[in-house]
């Protein structure tokens, strides 16, 4: 039998648990009836995800009486639109979902965000439950109810926060992803590191070979912590109004390229890889940290396989990207700036401050 970890989301009548199990997903029938789940159940996922686990999914559910509606969606951050929403609204709709129906997200980050979304809004708000598929949605996306869209103008400018029923993480999933998506899902583990647990990081200096493997206890360790973490933080702060703004590390300059690059040239966790190194950087240059930190921070990147360069765009077009971030307020750029290894800062940026880092520190 394999291992079982729970993770509380302690939020009052909001709380819930993450569950991490081996073989969970041909469990989700078994699981959707301990949780008294009857009737239909929505199944938001995307063709990438349905090709590998939609057939198991629904075989499991059908099993124990439950009837599920598929709802498949074309992969890609580019598909994180309102114009997906009401395609996800349309169906529920049509069959006729009340407000006491379940949803269930099955997928990476972006399905993530659109179901929760919409399960937010249908009827003013039904119960959904995320089944994360992707590294980034297992330690990151999947906890901690934000919900939302990007608009042409920024990332994630149009949601809500909207808690989960439950999260529901199998990491044998993770083994059919593609070896540039789960290189990518490693930036937002090193962050936590970085945030709040120097022992953690340490951990993944020592362990990403067997990481990079991908060996099974290795992964287990790391998803289970990431989302303690997660959870922590999430607890302690459910809407963003103070210390939640430390899981925006390495994102301020990292949505801000992802936007420039159309969500085409990057993938998240690319992206936010690039901002765990640059961001450090530029903390070293306003003096809130020494150059050890910003060089443990880049060699860890680097040995997971990330990029730590950014790429050569026009230094006042990534300022007014970042501008765009929904991380603004009152018109200025507040960033996340580590001090040392498991500590972290919150304070805004001065674009005169940017423009002369930038200018020193982009050397070909």
């Amino acid at each position: 039998m394999s291992s079982i970890f729970t993770v509380p989301v302690s939020l009052a009548e909001r709380s819930y648990e993450i569950t991490i199990r081996a073989g969970l997903l041909e469990r989700l029938g078994s699981e959707l009836k301990h949780h008294a789940v009857k009737g239909k159940v929505a199944i938001v996922t995307d063709r990438r995800v349905a090709r590998y686990y939609l057939k198991t999914v629904l075989e499991t559910i059908k099993q124990h009486g439950i009837e599920p509606v598929p709802i498949i969606l074309t992969p890609g951050e580019r598909s994180k639109t309102l114009q997906t929403v009401e395609t996800v609204l349309d169906v529920l709709a049509r069959h006729r979902f009340e407000r006491s129906s379940v949803l269930l997200a099955l997928g990476g980050g972006v399905v993530g965000d659109i179901a929760g979304f919409a399960a937010s809004i249908y009827q003013r708000g039904m119960p959904y439950i995320q089944v994360p598929t992707t590294l980034v949605a297992q330690v990151d996306s999947s906890v901690g109810g934000k919900t939302g869209v990007d608009h042409r103008l920024g990332k994630n400018l149009i949601g809500s926060f909207f808690q989960p029923r439950a999260v529901w993480v199998d990491p044998l999933v993770l083994q059919t992803l593609p070896a540039r998506e789960w290189v990518a899902g490693l930036a937002e583990v090193i962050k936590y590191g970085i945030i709040a647990d120097a022992s953690f990081f340490s951990y993944l200096q020592r362990s990403m070979p067997d990481l990079l493997k991908q060996a099974p206890k290795v992964v287990a360790a790391v998803v289970k912590r990431s989302c303690e973490i997660k959870a922590e933080v999430v607890s302690a702060d459910e809407r963003e109004s103070d210390r939640r703004r430390i899981l925006n590390y390495g994102h301020t300059i990292g949505h801000a390229l992802e936007a420039l690059g159309g969500y085409r040239s990057l993938v998240h966790g690319e992206a936010v890889g690039i901002g765990l190194v640059q961001e450090a950087d530029l903390a070293c240059f306003q003096g809130w940290c020494s150059h050890e930190v910003v060089e443990a921070i880049r060699r860890t990147v680097k040995e997971a396989g990330l990029s730590e360069r950014m790429p050569r765009w026009i230094p006042s077009k990534i300022w007014k990207a970042m501008l765009h971030d929904k991380k603004v307020s009152g018109g200025r750029v507040i960033g996340v700036w580590p001090s040392r290894i498991g500590e972290v800062r919150i304070a805004p940026l001065e674009k005169q401050v940017f423009d002369r880092w930038y200018g020193a520190s982009q050397i070909p």
